[in-house]
């Protein structure tokens, strides 16, 4: 018996059987687009958070107040541990020749007031440095002033999106806003940038950091940027950084996290979650095996018959093994191209919904359901066969 053969009597036994055929399509195709899905939507959330970290700049590191390792906690979102750090700190930092550009940051919120319009909103003191670190642009008048960062300007730059509830689209630039207590001239007006980690850089007043050491009745910073001359200057940066400030405050009480440390913890566990859904998913596949076998075990009952009939006509047991492994994988195959079909179309759909989402399963995932699928049919359906394969030729044609 020809491999033609063998493939044109197992497409007739799966078309002459519609609903046992549909079952099994239907149960491999949702496994096969269940891993597909949510490889997909692994995948687009890995490459959004590592976007959303390239988007920070480039070569960045972030000093942060507290030590993580001696806390045992997280490290703290305020900047209330024991030993701030402080401006006169970052100062310091800034002469190491491996860092050329630095902006501190205060952060905290408090009521934004402009013609008769209030809201409490987030307010980010830092310098004109942070234009250039954190990619900003300005859509209208300028950025912060350069100069001595312990001068206060009441000078402020606002997102677009509290400058458009505040005046109007279009106007701001050259009016004045009560923050907390203080008058602030509107300098410029950011271009719109969105969220970025948790941050709406669109409703957001940004001032002077000696301003916002006022506003806020404080004298530490919630975080301090550096930027490394190079990639290459990275390790460098840190262990100047690391030893700059361990010898201004007697002991290692902050923590120093790299843009690319950060992008490699973030991207490994995520790679992780990917494959845990990965494997998660699987299952629905293993699931769809179970019921090739027990299709393929019914297959063989009801087909005793013509088993016995191919034997008393000459063909050996391997061929009828060949023939009903040929049909097992003909299901599992067609379930995988329905699978895959379904899985694209509803990764892509999601992607439509949700743009932060866009982006098709991964190719490894496409292939890794293939090959899962086909083998789960050829796997269970290697007993059936060979149950097959065993049958006597007059026992079979007896039952008829």
């Amino acid at each position: 018996m020809k491999p033609a053969d063998h493939v044109r009597l197992a497409w007739g036994s799966v078309r002459s059987h519609p609903a046992r055929t549909v079952l099994v399509l239907v149960a491999m195709a949702i496994g096969v687009a269940a891993v597909l899905v949510l490889t997909a939507l692994a995948d687009a959330a890995r490459r959004y958070v590592t976007d959303q970290l390239a988007g920070l700049g480039s070569n960045l590191l972030v000093v942060m107040p507290g030590k993580v390792e001696t806390r045992g906690i997280a490290v703290p979102m305020t900047s209330d541990v024991p030993r701030p750090l402080t401006l006169d700190d970052a100062l310091v930092v800034a002469r190491e020749p491996t860092i050329v550009d630095w902006a501190p940051i205060v952060f905290g919120l408090a009521p934004v007031r402009a013609q008769g319009r209030e809201r409490e909103v987030g307010v980010l003191g830092t310098t004109a440095s942070m234009l250039a670190l954190r990619r900003l642009t300005v859509a209208q008048g300028t950025f912060l002033a350069a100069g001595d960062p312990r001068t206060a300007h009441a000078e402020c730059v606002l997102g677009a999106k509290l400058r458009d509830e505040l005046f109007g689209p279009g106007r701001g630039v050259g009016e004045w806003v009560r923050i907390a207590d203080r008058r602030f001239r509107v300098v410029g007006v950011l271009a719109s940038k969105g969220t970025t980690l948790g941050m709406d850089m669109d409703d957001l007043a940004i001032v002077p950091v000696a301003q916002a050491f006022a506003l806020f009745d404080t004298d530490a910073l919630f975080r301090l940027m550096l930027q490394a001359r190079s990639r290459d200057a990275i390790p460098a940066a840190e262990r100047a950084a690391v030893a700059t400030l361990r010898t201004l405050h007697g002991e290692e009480d902050f923590t120093v996290v790299t843009q690319d440390a950060l992008l490699g913890a973030l991207d490994s566990v995520l790679a992780m979650v990917t494959f845990v859904l990965a494997g998660i998913a699987g299952i629905a596949l293993l699931v769809a095996g179970v019921l090739v076998l027990n299709v393929m075990v019914v297959v063989v009952s009801r087909r005793t018959a013509e088993v016995g009939l191919l034997k008393a006509l000459g063909a050996t047991a391997r061929e009828v093994r060949a023939l009903f492994l040929t049909e097992a994988l003909l299901l599992s195959a067609a379930g995988s191209v329905l699978g895959t079909a379904t899985g694209y179309a509803l990764a892509f759909a999601l992607g439509s919904l949700w743009p932060a989402l866009a982006g098709g399963p991964p190719g490894w995932a496409t292939a890794a359901a293939a090959l899962v699928a086909v083998g789960a049919g050829a796997v269970f359906g290697v007993a059936p066969a060979n149950r097959a394969a065993r049958l006597d030729p007059v026992q079979a044609l007896a039952r008829r």
